[in-house]
């Protein structure tokens, strides 16, 4: 394609003619760069240039829907053209693109979706995952999806990309897949430590009596930031939507002057998110959730203030139930935070945790597969039609006794019943999905919950039961 230039000024161009080569050369490859180098938006520029887009489209996928957004329109506008042409994104309830785009940004589950209408996802040429390191349920399917078709499809061209992943692994699953590793990022980051740091029980999790110390200290930090520089937006992050509010009412309540102080957390409403990326005459202070992590760069940010801490959804098949505890992050999740400032100028990240205590954390961080339940996941398989959950080619496949547990949860609840076939003489077993399989499979809620609210609609009580169905389904209440 004419006329489509890679930023000079970032990292990964001077890797450009390298992938470029590379894209060209194989059906996968796979780009391991630092937060900052560039990744996001120039690989689908690349890909362009290496000719691709003409034949099919040139699919991008991202974890999260205000990511979608914001990279699709930062690419039209690097390229000079309107949201929509060459360049689109389509998410749940919104469908930015059109029939002549070469580039379509996406999430995860828009492209699996896809997949169900069209197993061999013949409309692409190419399909880059970005952010691959977060390896929840979404990305794993469509990398097991992509792991089988490359071997079907020989036009197509996959490249995965990522700051933190473990390179050696995901080459090996693509049979040893070349990999180019982009260093260097634009401005560099100082690392400052805070001693004592937030205690723990003996699960890792945040001592209760430290609940609100994070908090404190957040506010306290940023009072510290403002007080001693004159410029420069603050990025705080928080584990839950209830410490951004609280931490929120603590920092304006210390009445600092010239402040906006923002929240950004998923359920916000698109509006309100859009707010952050506005520029203001007034020092921003963004306080986030994780969503802040990846993928997301907001303008001007110089200051980023890290707990260490996020929500990390853990399922206990013993209990049959989904816990939602405050763990520490793992160092390439504090890496990634460390990276969203920097980009402008040079860049401080403050650690309210010791250096100790950093070191001391898993380097990646677990799959979501591994701590899933996976009665959802073999439901959502099944519904999108992805095979046997046993065979499936997943990066890391999961525990036999928590898919044992799966089936076991399903057949109680009455969404998938046991059926014997004849195949090749022999007699086996198989499961398939009842009528109430299907319609579970379609509410976005665990199945339990989507169980209730079918035997709710026949007892004629689905008002009340969507109240506490919507209560037992939020992470945040």
């Amino acid at each position: 394609m004419q006329g489509v230039e890679t930023d000079p000024d970032l990292p990964i161009a001077a890797r450009k003619d390298e992938i470029v080569e590379a894209v060209r050369d194989n059906s996968v490859v796979i780009i391991s760069g630092e937060t900052g180098s560039g990744k996001t938006t120039q690989i689908p520029k690349m890909m362009l240039e290496a000719g691709l887009g003409t034949r099919g489209v040139i699919g991008c996928t991202q974890p999260r829907r205000i990511a979608a957004q914001s990279v699709a329109s930062r690419i039209a506008q690097e390229l000079g053209e309107d949201l929509g042409g060459t360049v689109g994104y389509k998410i749940r309830f919104d469908d930015r693109s059109s029939p002549d785009c070469a580039v379509k940004i996406m999430t995860d589950g828009i492209l699996l979706a896809e997949a169900q209408k069209d197993r061999s996802l013949r409309q692409y040429e190419a399909i880059i995952v970005d952010e691959a390191h977060e390896r929840s349920l979404n990305i794993d399917f469509t990398l097991g999806i992509l792991r089988r078709l490359v071997r079907k499809r020989k036009d197509l061209k996959v490249v995965i990309t990522s700051a933190t992943i473990d390179t050696e692994k995901f080459s090996k699953a693509f049979d040893d897949a070349p990999v180019i590793e982009v260093s260097g990022r634009m401005y560099p980051v100082d690392v400052r430590y805070m001693e004592g740091g937030t205690g723990e029980d003996e699960e890792g999790r945040p001592d209760e009596e430290d609940d609100q110390e994070y908090v404190e200290a957040c506010a306290d930090a940023v009072g510290h930031i403002l007080s001693t520089s004159g410029y420069g937006d603050i990025l705080v992050f928080l584990p839950t939507e209830q410490d951004i509010g609280e931490t929120m009412e603590l920092i304006r309540s210390r009445g600092h002057g010239g402040i906006t102080v923002l929240p950004l957390f998923a359920r916000l409403s698109a509006k309100e998110q859009r707010k952050v990326f506005v520029s203001s005459p007034s020092r921003k202070v963004v306080v986030s959730t994780n969503v802040a992590e990846t993928s997301l760069t907001i303008p001007g940010i110089k200051y980023v203030v890290d707990t260490g801490l996020a929500r990390i959804p853990h399922y206990r098949p013993r209990t049959r139930t989904t816990a939602l505890p405050v763990r520490k992050i793992s160092q390439s999740s504090a890496n990634q935070r460390a990276g969203r400032c920097g980009r402008v100028e040079n860049g401080i990240c403050i650690r309210l945790y010791d250096e100790k205590d950093f070191e001391s954390r898993p380097f990646f961080t677990s799959p979501e597969i591994v701590r899933s339940n996976l009665a959802e996941v073999i439901l959502r398989m099944m519904s999108l039609k992805l095979g046997n959950v046993k065979k499936f080619p997943f990066i890391d496949p999961p525990d036999p006794r928590s898919v044992q547990d799966g089936f076991s949860t399903l057949l109680e609840l009455g969404a998938i019943r046991e059926k014997t076939i004849k195949r090749y003489g022999k007699k086996k077993k198989v499961h398939e999905l009842t009528n109430e399989g299907r319609i579970m499979a379609s509410i976005p809620v665990d199945p339990k919950l989507s169980r209730i609210l079918i035997e709710a609609g026949r007892q004629g009580c689905i008002e009340e039961m969507m109240i506490i169905v919507s209560a037992l389904s939020v992470s945040d209440p």
